[in-house]
């Protein structure tokens, strides 16, 4: 599924035009949640997230190590990981936050 919405923002990793794409395995991440928390993560990926000024807005935004095109953010109890690239942004995956 591919998605491109104009936006106006200046942040270095929101270009003007952006491409955001879901990747496969996390469609499937997302269809696996627990019904209580699906509507709020469908809500955020496919809406909110296009009304953000700049990524490092996003809760607890970082690196994957010291990657430069993977990233990770929370958002509720879950990992969200995107990779960026160019004008696109790839949500790769969904998963819980451990206990510890």
């Amino acid at each position: 599924m591919n998605t491109t919405k104009p936006s106006s923002m200046s942040g270095l990793l929101l270009p003007a035009r952006l491409e955001v794409r879901y990747d496969r395995t996390f469609l499937i991440d997302l269809k696996s949640l627990e019904p209580s928390v699906f509507p709020r993560i469908q809500q955020f990926v496919f809406g909110e997230f296009f009304q953000m000024g700049q990524l490092q807005e996003l809760s607890e935004f970082q690196p994957l190590g010291s990657s430069e095109i993977f990233y990770r953010f929370t958002l509720d109890k879950y990992f969200i990981c995107i990779e960026i690239t160019g004008q696109i942004i790839k949500f790769l995956r969904i998963l819980p936050k451990l206990d510890i």
